[in-house]
């Protein structure tokens, strides 16, 4: 109490320093007195009411458990009186089993009097029941065989309750009914054939299948009524429960399963598009019966029943069943592709289960896959086995197809721009498209799995086309006669190359996405420079076929019949621009090419005739002339090769000026300006060798032995600086040795 007290003055005191903090309230301190008397007398008053209320509360409770306890005992007493009671009645109890009996009997009696029309007249309701199941008036035959196993039902319940273990007249009883569980059969059978043809029957006489429905929803409610006094009498009467509405879907689910399977209607054997023909089939049927399941059969059942979404899962499990029976069998490439397109594409495309008419009920999204990923998996992996093998063997037959072309005795094809061209990369690329549309039809992943072994398979497909074109040559430098058109048919080989470049960048640029392209182009191994190499193989195999045909032309350079007035530049002029007007069905990548090719070739040889030392001056006459000559077929070789270059925006006279350049030096008089003429020689073509200078002093015919000497040993000792531009070519002529010199004479 002291604390509490502590605590109110406290609280009291803040109150007080509260109200006067100013001067000018202390004139109301007496107003502040009478407020808080006022309040504390009305804390008092409602203090004493709540005391008093409960004072009066605890009075009422003492008085209840006070009558409670009366209570008790008088209940305690009655109880004892009962019991007592209870006690003496025993007696009487058993005395009245024969009265007990007696009941029994006469609600067994009672039973059989109700039930006596019917027991009389069963042979007659049996036969009406069977004229009407006969008739198709199933409903009214259900009434009536609901009658029959009522009164079976009841007498055979009344036999039970009064002896349950006699079975003699449980036998007799059910014995006489026993045209009821044929005629209950006869009844299902009806009923399962209308269940079978439901979706035809629904559009022609949906009552009919009311009426099926009604009959099922009949027997359910007797199952569960049966069902419920087995529970306390444990009697079931035989042939209970039927469960005809679990028979119902049992029904439809075989029939939606024999639907499917028999969808097919050709093998293999008969009709190489028999799977395709059969997935066509089970689309459009599956598609129709959910429609009319949806639209008219839901109408027939009760909601409960959810027939569609039964149906629905009916279906797809019976598809999910065929599917993988199909990928289970043996089954081709082309196959395998319109079996995946089919599950992974069609099944949920707008053409079947993502139709408009089957929405909202059919979410695409969430139906299960008809195969499962290692069953698809195992068939891409069997797919991509057999593409493999399939497009090794195209490739193969392609090829073994031109080379029958190589030999012809005609011309190749020319496409629209005039160049010479044969139909293997249409066929090759056009194949590869094929298989990658069919491809995209299942999945991207597919698609580019098939695309990299097209490009794969095209790596190893090149170097066979090289190796061909290699023998292709050889073969005909065993006979130049034969074949006849080797030229025009190694031409088209060369313009092949551009055409597989362009046809892989475009298919890759098709059928690649964006940012797989880098990947893509680091992992596949390059085929430019395969076909780099048989187009720069096929150039020169065109230009041997040249040089083979000039052969005796270069031989007549730099001999006396040249210095005396040979036309053999005149006919080597003509000769290459004969076979170039031929080559101008060259694509211009490899055009420009070769004809560069061509020029460094003419002058290599010619230079090579120099250094060859097939004639030596004999004065400075003839020197003179010599080098003029040199110059004017430099320049006619200049003009050819200008020509020949037109349209290629390239400079054709950078190895014509080599020429020049050497006949300056055979040209000169003063034999000792000779060393500053040839260091200008060297600066200028820094990989000519010291037995090039050897040969070519030794042509002049004037120069002395020490000569050549002093001005070779000057020269290597002089640094040489190579322009970083220059392209060499002495290094790829050979002097002959003295002695071969002297053979040679």
């Amino acid at each position: 109490m002291k604390e509490t007290d502590r605590e109110a003055v406290a609280t009291a005191v803040q109150r007080v320093a509260g109200m006067l903090q100013r001067p000018d309230q202390l004139d109301k301190v007496e107003q502040y007195r009478r407020r808080e008397a006022r309040k504390k007398a009305s804390v008092e008053a409602r203090l004493k009411a709540a005391i008093q209320s409960q004072l009066d509360g605890v009075r009422t409770g003492l008085s209840q458990l006070h009558n409670a306890l009366n209570d008790v005992k008088d209940i305690q007493r009655s109880l004892a009186n009962v019991s007592k009671d209870w006690r003496q009645s025993i007696n009487t109890i058993e005395s009245l089993k024969d009265v007990k009996d007696a009941v029994v009997r006469h609600s067994q009696l009672a039973a059989a009097v109700e039930n006596l029309k019917n027991i009389f007249s069963v042979p007659e309701i049996v036969r009406e029941t069977q004229d009407l199941i006969e008739q198709g008036a199933l409903l009214q035959a259900h009434r009536k065989l609901m009658d029959l196993e009522c009164s079976r039902d009841g007498l055979m319940y009344e036999q039970y309750r009064m002896d349950s273990g006699n079975t003699r007249d449980m036998t007799l009883i059910h014995s006489y009914f026993g045209s009821t569980q044929g005629l209950s059969d006869e009844l299902a059978k009806q009923l399962w054939m209308v269940l079978q043809r439901s979706l035809v029957t629904v559009r022609r006489d949906p009552t009919l299948l009311v009426s099926v429905v009604r009959i099922i929803e009949r027997e359910e409610k007797i199952d569960r009524r049966i069902l419920d006094r087995k529970k306390q009498t444990s009697f079931v009467p035989p042939g209970r429960p039927k469960n005809w509405k679990e028979k119902m879907f049992a029904i439809l689910d075989r029939t939606v399963t024999t639907r499917i399977e028999g969808t097919q209607a050709d093998t293999r054997e008969s009709d190489k598009m028999w799977l395709v023909r059969h997935l066509e089939i089970i689309r459009k049927y599956v598609l129709d019966d959910l429609i009319v399941a949806k639209n008219l059969m839901v109408q027939c059942f009760p909601p409960h029943y959810e027939i569609f979404r039964n149906l629905l899962s009916m279906y797809h499990q019976a598809l999910s069943t065929r599917m993988q029976e199909l990928a289970s069998e043996d089954l081709e490439a082309n196959e395998i592709v319109s079996l995946l397109t089919w599950v992974l594409n069609t099944y949920t495309s707008a053409e079947m289960m993502g139709n408009m008419e089957l929405a909202p009920e059919v979410d695409v999204s969430i139906l299960e896959p008809l195969l499962s990923p290692d069953v698809v998996s195992e068939l891409l992996d069997t797919y991509m086995s057999t593409l493999t093998s399939n497009i090794i063997a195209w490739l193969r037959k392609a090829l073994e197809t031109d080379k029958k072309d190589w030999i012809k005795e005609t011309e190749p094809e020319a496409d629209q721009d005039g160049f010479f061209q044969t139909t293997l990369p249409a066929i090759v690329f056009q194949m590869f498209e094929q298989n990658l549309q069919v491809a995209a039809q299942i999945s991207e992943d597919l698609k580019t799995k098939v695309l990299v072994l097209c490009l794969q398979q095209m790596n190893s497909f090149l170097s066979r086309y090289k190796e061909e074109a290699q023998l292709y040559k050889e073969e005909h430098l065993r006979n130049r006669q034969h074949p006849h058109c080797y030229v025009q048919y190694m031409i088209a080989i060369i313009n092949n190359c551009q055409t597989f470049k362009e046809s892989i960048v475009s298919l890759k640029r098709k059928y690649l996405k964006n940012e797989m392209e880098e990947g893509m182009s680091l992992s596949q191994p390059s085929m430019d420079g395969i076909l780099d190499t048989i187009a720069k193989e096929g150039c020169s195999s065109l230009l041997e076929e040249v040089f083979l045909d000039l052969e005796q032309h270069l031989s007549e350079l730099m001999t006396r019949k040249w210095l005396l007035g040979s036309n053999a530049v005149d006919i080597i002029c003509v000769t290459v621009e004969d076979y170039f007007n031929d080559f101008a069905k060259i694509k211009k990548p490899y055009k420009k090419r070769m004809t560069a090719e061509a020029q460094r070739r003419v002058v290599l040889e010619y230079l090579r005739a120099v250094m060859q030392k097939r004639i030596s001056f004999r004065s400075a006459e003839e020197r003179k002339e010599g080098a003029e000559r040199m110059v004017r077929e430099a320049a006619q070789l200049r003009l050819l090769f200008r020509k020949l270059a037109s349209g290629f925006g390239e400079d054709a006279d950078g190895h014509c000026d080599t020429i020049v350049a050497i006949a300056e030096v055979i040209k000169l008089t003063d034999p000792s300006l000779l060393y500053l003429e040839v260091s200008t020689l060297v600066s200028k073509y820094p990989d000519i060798r010291d037995e090039h200078i050897g040969a070519l002093l030794a042509m002049r015919g004037d120069t002395s032995r020490d000569m050549k000497q002093t001005i070779i040993e000057t020269l290597e000792q002089g640094p040489t600086q190579a322009n970083p531009n220059y392209v060499p070519i002495f290094k790829e002529i050979v002097v002959p040795s003295l002695n071969v010199a002297k053979l040679l004479k």
